[in-house]
């Protein structure tokens, strides 16, 4: 048993130790690759690993709770104990981190009237509930109980949603009441609202911040805050769907500043490996416009998405050689092979419209978002049969969220996204409809946002009404579109055109990391083995999607493309990535 304390500095069983940490989330990691992604940081000269623990990874349907593979968070702190790291905890209800809806269950939206990040009775029940399964779990991971756990995270970033303190206190009673008895932490912008709506008594303050540290410090220090930590030392930054290019921060001048920080106090370098963001859980920004993230979470780190050792990795650990006086000791770790599998075979595809008749509707009177139905993420299709309209002129989609797309008898008049929703479609020439024609809206959730007040505002698909030419259209057949839908979704020997739902397969002789390449395709998700790889779409700046190597098969593998655009190339396991 050990303990850990804040004092003037941080202690570990009384003897000052200085906190060299990088953040690693597991959630973006295959577990099989835990282990080489934690000696490689340790191997950078980092004596502590970092991660978030998301809410909705955990808990995505009400009360059903997994930590098992992929979600053993448990067993990711365990082997970074092995590795000889200590460990930092953010068990927060909200984590941004550019992960769906900042780490946010869905499900909280199917409520009316719930608020989030403050002591509304009914968020904070279910938050009350989460820490009921989740707390136990971390309480013998404690160095206070033999494990590397040194520090836990009560809030992220609340200084820049919120000022309920009576809610930033229940959380942290509700912490120390399930057992956790290390230190509890804060983080935020070093700036004077951020820091002072984020500050609860009791708990620890530190940082978030990429540059200017002998300033971001400075302030800090003003404040009293002492010993002095940047929680998230931003040294790359995340990509989102036409960006115009991967985000890229020049290593030597993030090294400069990492070596300030190691000079003026302690660090949490964020990312130092990002990973991927798999399955549908991409977060997103909307500030003037929604921008969703891309699959690839690459961060522009010091260890790369598929873990390879960049330049600025090399950078950081001469600048931990300088501050410290000592070479790092170095394990040596196995190099993860790259292979080209080349193109994967076409076996089958089916019109996506076709595809998704096939599932059982659910039939409203008015539309309803994904949320009412119990869908978190993916598609969802409105169907509706006109028969009292001759022409269409125009149609508005009210309360709709992110990106839709009109069919009339199948063919696409219109696509819609984003700020587009917000105003009619108003045709140039009215579209002639005969008597019983099919008019079919599908509706892509894109990724929640994971910051800023509009959290609230994050239903998805259409929660108002339908308004077509001057009249509401009531009657609707609608069809929940999620991934484990498309993993069942029928397709047959036909080749189509238009959006269309496919099917692919390629030979493994012996696994290794690949990269589907997708150039030639439009928009849409693919599929391994019933696994989740992620989003592509044209408009980049990602134009490889990142296979871990165990998540290949000897022998055939089976691709799923789900495409909306109409847009087929072919597909191409490749032995490098393109992040644009």
């Amino acid at each position: 048993m050990s303990t850990f304390e804040i004092k003037d500095a941080f202690l570990l069983d009384g003897q000052e130790v200085q906190i060299i940490s990088g953040s690693i989330h597991y959630f973006r990691v295959v577990p099989q690759y835990w282990r080489d992604r934690l000696v490689k940081l340790k191997n950078m000269g980092c004596n502590t690993v970092e991660t978030y623990i998301p809410w909705n990874f955990h808990e995505s349907r009400k009360g059903q709770f997994d930590f098992t593979g992929m979600r053993d968070v448990e067993a990711f702190v365990r082997l970074a104990q092995e590795v000889g790291l200590m460990v930092i905890l953010r068990p927060t209800p909200y984590i941004c981190g550019e992960w769906e809806f900042g780490g946010l269950p869905a499900w909280l939206l199917k409520e009316d009237g719930i608020r989030l990040r403050c002591n509304d009775p009914r968020y904070m029940q279910h938050v009350m509930d989460y820490y009921d399964e989740l707390l136990p779990r971390l309480i013998p991971l404690q160095v206070t109980h033999g494990g590397p756990v040194i520090m836990m995270q009560v809030e992220n970033e609340y200084g820049s949603y919120g000022d309920d303190k009576e809610y930033l206190a229940a959380l942290r009673d509700a912490i120390i009441a399930r057992g956790v008895d290390v230190p509890l932490v804060t983080s935020d912008g070093p700036e004077p609202d951020m820091m002072s709506c984020g500050k609860v008594e009791g708990v620890f303050q530190t940082g978030n911040f990429g540059s200017h540290t002998v300033e971001r410090f400075g302030f800090m220090a003003e404040r009293g805050i002492k010993p002095l930590m940047c929680m998230e030392f931003w040294c790359g930054w995340f990509d989102h769907w036409g960006n115009g290019g991967h985000s890229r921060t020049d290593a030597d001048a993030c090294a400069k500043e990492f070596a300030t920080l190691l000079d003026m106090g302690h660090v949490n370098i964020y990312m130092f490996h990002g990973g991927t963001s798999f399955g549908l859980m991409n977060g997103a920004n909307d500030y003037d416009n929604l921008a969703p993230d891309v699959t690839s979470y690459d961060y522009d780190a010091p260890l790369s998405e598929d873990g390879r050792i960049t330049e600025k990795y090399i950078r950081f650990r001469e600048a931990v050689e300088k501050h410290t006086g000592k070479s790092v000791p170095q394990t040596e770790l196995p190099e993860i092979p790259r292979r080209a599998f080349g193109e994967a075979k076409r076996l089958a595809s089916m019109p996506l419209l076709e595809s998704i008749r096939q599932l059982p509707p659910v039939h409203r009177l008015n539309p309803v978002s994904m949320e009412r139905l119990g869908q978190d993420y993916g598609y969802i299709l409105y169907s509706t049969t006109l028969e009292n309209e001759e022409t269409l002129r125009k149609i508005q989609l009210v309360d709709a969220a992110d990106r839709a797309q009109i069919m009339l008898d199948g063919k696409i008049i219109a696509t819609l996204y984003d700020r587009q929703l917000l105003s009619p479609v108003k045709f140039d020439q009215p579209i002639p409809v005969r008597k019983g024609a099919q008019l079919d809206i599908l509706v892509e959730n894109l990724g929640r946002v994971n910051y800023s007040y509009k959290l609230e505002k994050q239903r998805k698909g259409i929660d108002g009404a339908v308004v077509i030419n001057d009249h509401q259209r009531y009657g609707w057949d609608i069809r929940c579109v999620d991934e484990s839908v498309m993993r069942i979704l029928p397709t047959a020997k036909a080749e189509g055109h238009g959006p269309q739902v496919y099917d692919l397969c390629f030979e493994v002789d012996q696994a290794a990391d690949t990269w589907l390449d997708l150039s030639g395709w439009g928009k849409g998700v693919v599929q391994l083995n019933g696994f989740t790889l992620g989003r592509f779409w044209h408009i980049g700046p990602q134009k490889r999607l990142y296979i871990p190597a165990p998540l290949l098969k000897e022998g055939k593998n089976f691709l799923r493309i789900l495409e909306t655009e109409g847009m087929a190339g072919t597909a191409c396991l490749a032995d490098e990535p393109d992040l644009g």
